[in-house]
């Protein structure tokens, strides 16, 4: 047990991380040939595409170092803010973590909240400086930045390169002299973390864990503490690139385990695994994930609904952080109200959806959670304007407030300023770190951050910006719901809850913009926007008839059906409210009002 390291990498996002980890999976020797490709962890396709870990991923490399063999757990983990659920799983199962920064870019605000979460959990933190091959590198100045964040000495901090594998070697030297082997009794009771599952079609549920304490050998006989579910472990073994199976497994070692288990619901992130023939009590510690985004996610074809749960379900596996629960739309029939972390976590579970389960969604307006306070006193919390009371018996409503930390150069105080203070933000504080680098400390409603305030960000500070929240509190706030009204009929998957002062305009623009996308009719259709039974805004579809079998005068009768077959599957790709037909445009039109 000595000679096992269990660390993960964290940084902000495009610091280098997965490029590192490939540098040292290659110096390990632990991928070579045709396997060897950029981003060796990052095995989705969305993860290539946009060149971003969504995953964390785990790996096991064996290295030799002064006549000794280690074992070294690597887990590579995502450097968004909607994936620190990820990061914080991958620090519950480490004893130390790479903090990687990048060389050109210096501390960004993903970096301070990803070394916090590492520091609450007791690791050993090893600063690493990436990218030091590129002219643009100021690595004294970064390594200023580090020693004020982290108050270690200067010759701590290593410099390093993924891209040309300079300095890997001292940071794998530096792994096994400065990171902690795990502490662990291999003859108590079996206590095993999990801290993820994939589910594999053939297989069953495969869970990944950590021994804390005790020791599992193929076929004992498991229990999964939270759920009481009993199961004998068929198959247990290492993450090396593929799955690697073993006999046994004792305290300190990353496994997984499966076991024929065939319903996610019997598999939570978090639980503890041990033997029925001699129990051990949960390992503590290990919260729950709170999501700061709800939207409403329904199958385009009604009968796809039970299809629609069994993929959340497992998606949920394999992103813990994935919440949902069934709920109804008049407008667009049966679905799930699900909860994101974000926007771009919301986006990736589309995406997911539809590449590894063929299930195209009609998402709706993203909104965050309110607590709606009644006359009598009574609280209820609402995630969904349609589940809004009465406006006449509502006493009022509180709306949930993040502090954020926004960090930037001092070029771009003012429109940073500008663009907070304009979402209702409240400015708490202003500290300079080091040389022309500002850290801003907002108070901001999540309702006015939930759509485009982080692409707002990113242009106006030409990229250099980087925002980390967490939720703050919740406060009194005068909110009105937003109805919009087709032909006189409400389009509940439409409406939202919005401020007041924010309202009109919002409507204006609503209506204009669903004039654009919602094809003309053979009538007349009335845009409006209404707050209770007030119109606030009104914009006219003008009527248009067509016909598409016009261009067929005679010939065989299959050119007909062709044309009109072709009519139909456009038809399917709208949904109908009542005779309108909204396109999934309009619902997604929202998010990118400017």
């Amino acid at each position: 047990m000595k000679n096992i390291r269990n660390f993960c990498i964290i940084a902000h996002i495009d610091h280098g991380k997965s490029t590192l980890a490939d540098r040292l999976l290659e110096y390990t020797k632990t991928v070579a040939g045709k396997d060897l490709q950029a981003q060796v962890l990052d095995d989705m396709d969305l993860e290539r595409e946009r060149g971003i870990t969504i995953k964390s991923h785990a790996i096991q490399m064996a290295y030799a170092f002064e006549g000794e063999n280690y074992v070294l757990n690597l887990i590579d983990t995502p450097g968004h803010v909607d994936f620190s659920y990820e990061v914080s799983r991958s620090i519950a199962a480490c004893e130390g973590a790479l903090l990687i920064v990048d060389a050109t870019q210096g501390i960004q605000a993903q970096t301070i909240s990803n070394l916090y979460m590492a520091i609450d959990s007791d690791l050993e933190i090893i600063p690493v400086i990436n990218k030091v091959d590129l002219e643009s590198a100021k690595p004294d100045e970064v390594e200023d930045q580090i020693v004020d964040l982290l108050g270690c000495k200067r010759e701590e901090i290593i410099r390093a390169s993924g891209k040309t594998g300079e300095g890997v070697d001292e940071i794998l030297k530096a792994i096994i002299e400065r990171v902690p082997a795990p502490t662990g009794d291999p003859e108590a009771p079996l206590q095993a973390l999990i801290f993820d599952s994939v589910f594999n079609p053939f297989r069953g549920i495969i869970a990944y864990f950590k021994i804390v304490n005790g020791t599992i050998r193929k076929d004992d006989f498991v229990k999964f503490v939270s759920t009481g579910k009993e199961y004998h472990a068929d198959e247990i073994g290492v993450l090396k690139l593929d799955l690697v199976p073993r006999q046994e497994l004792s305290a300190g070692n990353v496994g997984y385990i499966i076991s024929g288990i065939k319903t996610s619901r019997e598999v939570k992130v978090g639980d503890t695994i041990t033997h029925v023939g001699r129990p051990a009590p949960a390992i503590e510690g290990f919260e729950e994930v709170k999501p700061m985004v709800f939207a409403g996610v329904y199958p385009i074809e009604a009968e796809d609904f039970e299809n629609l749960r069994s993929s959340l379900e497992k998606l949920q596996l394999n992103d813990a952080s994935l919440t949902f629960q069934p709920e109804s739309s008049m407008a667009l029939g049966f679905g799930f109200r699900c909860g994101f972390l974000g926007l771009l976590h919301m986006e990736i579970i589309q995406e997911r959806l539809s590449r590894e389960f063929n299930m195209e969604v009609i998402t709706t307006v993203p909104n965050v959670s309110y607590k709606v306070y009644d006359k009598k006193g009574g609280v209820t919390e609402v995630h969904n304007p349609s589940g809004l009371p009465e406006v006449t018996l509502i006493d009022h409503i509180e709306e949930p407030y993040i502090r954020s930390s926004i960090i930037t150069t001092t070029d771009f105080i003012g429109p940073i300023m500008t663009l907070c203070l304009g979402k209702r933000g409240e400015l708490i504080k202003q500290e300079f770190i080091s040389g022309n680098r500002v850290e801003l400390t907002f108070d901001i409603p999540l309702g006015e951050i939930v759509i485009d305030f982080y692409d707002k960000l990113k242009s106006i500070s030409k990229g250099y910006a980087s925002f980390d929240y967490h939720l703050h509190d919740f406060r009194d706030s005068r909110l009105v719901k937003l109805d919009m009204l087709l032909n006189g009929e409400s389009v509940d998957a439409l409406s939202t809850l919005t401020h007041a002062d924010n309202a009109v305009a919002f409507g204006r623009k609503m209506c204009e913009k669903l004039k654009e996308l919602i094809p003309r009719h053979q009538f007349d259709i009335a845009v409006q926007a209404a707050i209770g039974a007030k119109i606030i805004a009104r914009e006219t579809i003008k009527a248009v008839r067509k016909d598409v079998t016009a261009k067929c005068y005679g010939g065989d009768v299959s050119r007909k059906r062709k044309l009109l077959e072709k009519q139909k599957a456009g038809k399917k790709r709208m949904k109908q409210i009542g005779s309108v037909q909204v396109p999934q445009k309009a619902f997604l039109a929202v998010l990118k009002l400017d």
